[in-house]
């Protein structure tokens, strides 16, 4: 097994858990990403949005324009 530079596998502190949130209006989702969120990927960024945004701009995504154009 081998690990990244400067990681170990053993000890150390656990990853602080972040919280996710909409990156269109800032709504922060509960625990794990919901199911009814929509996860994009612009220019090499993993990006969440919430149901309402994505059901707002549901015909932008799926003529997959970056949500800048939105």
């Amino acid at each position: 097994m081998t690990s990244l530079p400067g990681g170990s596998d053993q000890g150390g502190s656990t990853p602080e858990r972040r919280v996710l949130v909409c990156a269109r209006c800032g709504t922060p989702a509960d625990g794990a990403p919901p199911t009814t969120w929509t996860c994009s990927v612009e220019n090499g960024v993993r990006q969440y949005f919430c149901d309402t945004c994505s059901r707002e701009n549901l015909r932008a995504i799926e003529g997959r324009l970056d949500s800048a154009w939105w």
